[in-house]
């Protein structure tokens, strides 16, 4: 876990409050992913359906921002890491169960609940895993949940109604499904905390964010179901690959050796 590094400073007392200011900070961001969380079940509970996934998409943005702002500033501590845990579980976990629920699943009866409390429960064993292993990765070991949640949210939000089609809500149910035994899997998917603004061609990262921010702003619906999608599928379609990469390295080790030179 990470240790606390909150040393107040003793220059003066506007140095004091200003450590503090910045200590606080993430927490904001933190309490901000909570109550994006709650509005996404109050939104879901009063049919709702796109205010709730709304709600989750905003709710990804501030756990990503709560933990850079807190390694920026070199104020992560333990409580921090629990309350985030804490917000995830609500947010990424309950929210986006009881939205997949009550838009998509309630049909089914006891097997939509079933498969409703599946994605919840994954959830939360994917938070605790990582919980107890080390926070500094390149890669996470299984579907990240703030992406398990964000794939249903972007699902939500790109099909205001489910669509009135026989094999719609079967491809659901299997879709909850395979996010739920990702995000409990060892495939590796990348940790997009790992990547750094300040370095490298720095025109082309803000031409990039830049058209992110337009393309959400005009097209949300298919940018953000195909940014969410795409990083579903990434995890498996790499192991994929490196599945067939290393099977050629063993049947063919002479070859793999030449083309090397």
């Amino acid at each position: 876990m990470r240790e606390r590094n909150f040393e107040p400073l003793r220059d003066s007392k506007g140095g004091r409050k200003l450590k503090r200011s910045i200590y606080i900070l993430p927490s904001i961001f933190t309490v901000g992913n909570i109550f994006a969380g709650f509005i996404a079940l109050v939104a879901t509970l009063s049919g709702q359906y796109q205010q709730a996934a709304i709600a989750i998409g905003v709710a990804v943005i501030l756990d990503g921002l709560d933990g850079r702002v807190a390694r920026l500033a070199n104020v992560t501590s333990d409580f921090g890491v629990h309350l985030d845990s804490l917000a995830d579980t609500i947010s990424f976990g309950i929210a986006p169960a009881i939205l997949v629920y009550s838009w998509g699943l309630a049909d089914f009866g006891n097997f939509a609940r079933f498969s409703s409390f599946l994605f919840l429960i994954c959830g939360v064993m994917r938070l605790a895993r990582f919980n107890v292993q080390v926070c500094d990765l390149k890669q996470f070991a299984g579907l990240p949940i703030p992406a398990g949640g964000g794939f249903i949210a972007a699902t939500v939000h790109f099909f205001p109604d489910p669509p009135d089609v026989p094999f719609f809500k079967p491809l659901l149910v299997g879709a909850t499904y395979l996010v739920s035994l990702l995000m409990i899997s060892t495939i590796r998917y990348p940790s997009l905390k790992q990547l750094n603004f300040g370095r490298g061609k720095s025109h082309l990262v803000i031409l990039t964010l830049a058209l992110l921010v337009a393309g959400v702003y005009y097209y949300s619906q298919y940018v953000l179901v195909v940014i969410a999608y795409t990083y579903l599928l990434s995890g498996p379609l790499v192991r994929f690959y490196q599945s067939i990469k290393y099977r050629l390295k063993r049947s063919h080790p002479r070859s793999t050796e030449e083309a090397q030179f």
